[in-house]
C-alpha cells in the first residue's frame, strides 16, 4: 500500500490487466512549490516494491520536488546477516533499490538493526518512544515501583535508555535448541519482579514465542499483571497463544504492520 502526501493524501489506484501488467493510475498533484512530496510505503515482505518504483519513477518525471520515502516497518529487516554464499541477503539487495530510486530522505520507525539503517542512504530511524510513553500511560505502569521487562540483550540494548527514571527493570536469556532454533525456556537477570506490575518491550513480535516465555518465567517469580509493547507486531500474534491465554493483560503496538481489526487485549497506534 502506497499514499502519495503533498499537503494532503492522494491515494494510486491500481488494477491489473489479465496478464498482470499493473495499471497505475496517480492523480494529479497541484504543486505550487518547492515542498517534498511524501511517499508512505506500507509492505512487511517487500512484495509492493515494483509498485514503489513505479510510482517513484513517473513522479521524478512529472514533478522538480525533493521526494521523501517513509517505510515504518523496512521489508526484509530480519534478513539483516547471511552466514554462507548460498543465502540471499534480501535487505541489503532491498536497500540498494531503495538507494538507486534516489529520494530525499528515507526515514524508518525502530529500525531492527542498525544494519538497515547503515544500508540506506540519507536514513531517519525514528525512535519509539512517544508509542511505548503511550503504553506506559495507558497500561498505568508507575515508574517508581512497577518493573519494565527486555526479553533479550537485543531490546534492552535498544531500549534501556528511555527507561533511566524507573527504578525497577529486568531482561531475560533465552534458553533454544540450536538445532531447530526453537525457544525452550528463558532466565530473569537484574531485579526481582515480584509483586510488581510488569511492561514488556520488544522491536518485533510474531507469533509471540518470546514474550510468552518472557510472562511464564516472570509469573513463576511471582510479578504482578503482565503488559507488552512491540512496535512491529505481525498479525500472525493472533494465532499464537499470547492472546488466548492469560498471561497478559494487554498488548500495544502500532499499524507499521498490524493492518486487521485488533483482538480486545490490543490497543493500536496509529504511525501513518
Amino acid at each position: 500500500m502506497i499514499h502519495i502526501k503533498y499537503k494532503k493524501i492522494y491515494l494510486p489506484k491500481t488494477e491489473c490487466f489479465p496478464d498482470g501488467t499493473l495499471k497505475i493510475d496517480i492523480p494529479e498533484i497541484p504543486v505550487t512549490d518547492n515542498l517534498p512530496i511524501e511517499l508512505e510505503y506500507r509492505d512487511s515482505y517487500g512484495g509492493d516494491l515494483n509498485l514503489l518504483i513505479y510510482i517513484t519513477e513517473n513522479l521524478k518525471e512529472h514533478y522538480s520536488n525533493p521526494i521523501n520515502l517513509y517505510i515504518p516497518y523496512l521489508p526484509n529487516a530480519r534478513m539483516d546477516r547471511v552466514y554462507d554464499k548460498g543465502e540471499v541477503f534480501t535487505l541489503k539487495y532491498f536497500c540498494k533499490i531503495i538507494n538507486f530510486l534516489g529520494f530525499n530522505k528515507v526515514t524508518v520507525l525502530d529500525a531492527h538493526s542498525p544494519v538497515s539503517v547503515a544500508l540506506l542512504d540519507r536514513c531517519e530511524n525514528i525512535s519509539p518512544e512517544k508509542y511505548i510513553n503511550s503504553a506506559v500511560e495507558l497500561s498505568g505502569i508507575d515508574r517508581e515501583n512497577d518493573y519494565v521487562f527486555f526479553p533479550d540483550e537485543g531490546s534492552c540494548k535498544r531500549y534501556s535508555a528511555m527507561f533511566r527514571d524507573f527504578r525497577h527493570i529486568g531482561f531475560g536469556i533465552k534458553k533454544r535448541n540450536w538445532s531447530d532454533g526453537k525457544i525452550l525456556g528463558l532466565d530473569v537477570f537484574g531485579e526481582s519482579p515480584e509483586n510488581r506490575n510488569v511492561l514488556i518491550i520488544d522491536d518485533i513480535c510474531s507469533f509471540g514465542g518470546t514474550v510468552y516465555y518472557s510472562a511464564k518465567k516472570l509469573k513463576e517469580l511471582n510479578c504482578g499483571k503482565i503488559y507488552a509493547y512491540f512496535t512491529h507486531c505481525e498479525e500472525s500474534i493472533k494465532r499464537g497463544v499470547l492472546l488466548s491465554e492469560d498471561l497478559i493483560e494487554h498488548i500495544y503496538t502500532t499499524n507499521s504492520l498490524f493492518n486487521v481489526e485488533p483482538d480486545g487485549k490490543m490497543t493500536v497506534f496509529d504511525c501513518f
